[in-house]
């Protein structure tokens, strides 16, 4: 593997943060990012990351101590991770949709030392503190709406008290920069630490180099900050060309969605937007989808699960730009099988990203030919460095310079790959990862369940979604929607299965193990 000629390393001390402050350092009165609120330009970006530094580092927090960061999107994320980096700290960042045990195991296992959290997820974070044997004393409330508890810090007060950090913590590329949490198939998702350098080969690799983004770009994420697909496409990306981003705390449903592509928030109309399958299969659907006269959209990307071909080709016609479909993990980062803004093959998902170098390989490890599925393997400079307290989960992984995905691919003879499915038997629903085993163990929690098994299930439009085959406990019952909503009560609401078919038996191997491709069929 190796870069482009044109592509400079980072040095070896570096701080990414820093960084990216200083490619807008002439910049100081455009804007950097507009939230459902107000806007802030780099200049006032530069001060505030610079204060939420040293307000981190005034209340003794250390080098390469972990702060949480549960927020909604708004200005307030981007001040708080890139302060926590500028300050030499590693913010971890966790989905806004999680329970309180979510929250729990993940305040344990990172450590944290402090929360950065919304007023909205307030109540939900209290009640993982209560729940964790980890005690978090420092907690910095964004936006709140109700008096604080006299242990909590408002964000404003907390900054505009703040003297900004006179100059960035000496980090090097391969210090730790930032976790973010990953989905297994079984057990707790698993926290993975990329360094200070991962961000800046993804800018230059694929935000550059393939996307050609532009510092005249107004650039609109659905996927949120918290995922590093969405980190990427609101944060790294468009401050690493300088230009705009347009932040949403709200899901993106179509009319949301459709508000921001308007101009109707904010004032500015996008000119890139990112979204997954999901997300645009809702939006065609919808009565309210603008006509492409009144957008200002010249580019589309697409990522987070396999993008049907006839999605894209209707997307297309309706919207007059082609989605750019690729593939990336939480652990390379961002992409790096794409195609490309002005090469795109529907129905694949593309060419490696130069920089990257892709393998596909048999059961017996070995590379398998062009039109034989096989398990996708990535090397690549911008891959994590471990999964924190996971020696096992990391070593089966990150193998001697190569990450194995968990995809299935096929590579056809023009270079393209297409996507297979996962080589276990996790989902991608909505662009995010459900255990079924997770889903499963909840839905025999209901008394009136005896067995219960999950698969993925492909609707009209050609995306996953979960389908869940039970068996009642005799002289029991239980209606679809009461299973649907005991399920959303007690996990992630997105888990919930979307279809639910009630069966007498489940097939079995002759050891009692469920065939769940059975199921599939």
């Amino acid at each position: 593997m190796s870069a482009p000629n044109n592509i400079t390393p980072p040095s070896e001390k570096f701080n990414f943060a820093n960084h990216l402050l200083e490619v807008n350092r002439s910049r100081a009165h455009k804007t950097a990012f507009v939230d459902d609120t107000q806007s802030i330009t780099y200049g006032e970006l530069d001060d505030r990351v610079k204060r939420m530094a040293g307000a981190l580092r005034g209340l003794g927090l250390r080098r390469e101590e972990r702060v949480l960061i549960a927020m909604l999107d708004c200005n307030d994320w981007p001040i708080s991770f890139l302060g926590a980096m500028y300050a030499g700290l590693v913010p971890v960042c966790v989905n806004t949709l999680l329970t309180a045990d979510d929250y729990a195991y993940m305040l344990e296992h990172s450590r944290a030392q402090a929360l950065l959290v919304s007023s909205a997820l307030l109540p939900t974070l209290n009640a993982a503190m209560t729940k964790s044997d980890h005690e978090v004393d420092k907690v910095i409330v964004s936006k709140p709406t109700a008096p604080l508890h006299p242990a909590e810090i408002d964000f404003e007060s907390f900054i505009e008290l703040a003297h900004p950090l006179a100059k960035p913590a000496s980090t090097h590329a391969d210090d730790p920069g930032f976790w973010l949490y990953s989905s297994g198939s079984t057990g707790r998702p698993k926290g993975t630490v990329h360094s200070h350098a991962n961000p800046y080969w993804t800018i230059e690799l694929y935000a550059k180099n393939v996307l050609n983004l532009r510092e005249s770009d107004v650039c609109f994420s659905a996927a949120k900050l918290f995922f590093a697909y969405g980190l990427g496409n609101a944060l790294t990306f468009p401050m690493g060309v300088g230009a705009t981003t347009i932040l949403m705390a709200e899901r993106p449903t179509p009319d949301a969605t459709f508000k921001r592509w308007l101009g109707q928030v904010g004032g500015l109309k996008p000119t890139v937007f990112y979204g997954a399958p999901t997300g645009f299969a809702g939006m065609l659907a919808s009565p309210n989808l603008p006509n492409k006269e009144s957008l200002a959209l010249r580019l589309v990307s697409s990522a987070g699960e396999a993008l049907p071909s006839e999605l894209g080709h209707r997307f297309k016609e309706h919207i007059g730009v082609d989605i750019v479909d690729g593939i990336g993990s939480t652990e390379m980062l961002h992409i790096y099988l794409s195609n490309k803004p002005d090469q795109v093959s529907y129905g694949t998902t593309g060419w490696p990203v130069p920089g990257y170098d892709i393998e596909l390989r048999g059961d017996d490890g070995q590379a398998v030919s062009d039109g034989e599925p096989g398990d996708l393997y990535i090397q690549g400079p911008s891959s994590a460095m471990m999964y924190w307290g996971n020696r096992v989960k990391t070593r089966e992984t990150f193998q001697g310079g190569w990450t194995k995905s968990g995809d299935k691919y096929v590579r056809n003879p023009d270079g393209t790959y297409t996507y297979c499915g996962r080589s276990d038997d996790m989902l991608k629903v909505s662009g995010i990862y459900v255990s079924p085993f997770e889903v499963e163990a909840t839905l025999v929690q209901h008394p009136s369940v005896l067995e219960a098994a999950v698969v993925g299930k492909t609707d009209v439009d050609g995306l996953t979604k979960t389908q869940a085959f039970v068996v009642l406990k005799s002289g029991q019952s239980a209606t679809e929607e009461e299973l649907k909503s005991f399920v959303k009560d007690r996990l992630a609401p997105y888990k919930y299965p979307r279809f639910i078919e009630f069966v007498s038996e489940l097939p079995k191997t002759a050891t009692g193990k469920i065939q769940r491709f059975k199921l599939r069929a």
